[in-house]
């Protein structure tokens, strides 16, 4: 028999004493009994101290789950009220409202085509133009030495160190 089920035969009192002499003896022991008695159930909020708390959470669970599909029901019901597929009873006016949001569908439809596209040049114009400027940032401004002269420009054939402007 282990020592936890020994001491859940005797209860909660008995974990208490266990945990505080364990913290008396070595404070990571205390530590670990209380990690392992929260962990397990055996403390705290997971065990149900008495068995009509258990019916209390099932029934308030089931009204929540009421409400939940009441609302949807009542949103259900909104949506068919206001441009659903439910019918007013006047079939000209049906097919007129139908040839009407189909229309404006189409319109938002080439609408957002036309907003992606103005996105993408303007996108890609500036890209150009951060690509131009790093281009003209990045070329060196050198001079084309034929190889006919090895003398560099700070350095002169007589010794002088200062530079050739």
């Amino acid at each position: 028999m282990s020592i936890a089920t020994k001491l859940d035969e005797v209860g909660r009192p008995a974990w208490i004493v266990a945990m505080i002499a364990g913290f008396i003896i070595f404070w990571p022991i205390g530590l670990a009994i209380l990690a392992f008695t929260i962990w397990s159930g055996r403390m705290g909020c997971r065990s149900y101290a008495y068995a009509g708390y258990r019916d209390e959470r099932r029934a308030w669970k089931e009204a929540w789950r009421e409400r939940k599909r009441e609302m949807r029901a009542m949103f259900r019901s909104e949506r068919n009220r206001f441009g659903g597929a439910m019918s007013t009873g006047n079939s000209a006016f049906d097919d007129y409202k139908a040839e009407t949001l189909r229309r404006l569908e189409e319109e938002q439809a080439e609408f957002n085509e036309f907003l992606e596209n103005l996105r993408r040049s303007r996108d890609k114009a500036e890209f150009e133009q951060f690509m131009q400027s790093r281009r003209n940032a990045t070329a060196p401004a050198t001079t084309e030495n034929n190889g006919s002269n090895n003398v560099q420009p700070w350095n002169d054939q007589s010794g002088n160190d200062t530079p050739n402007l």
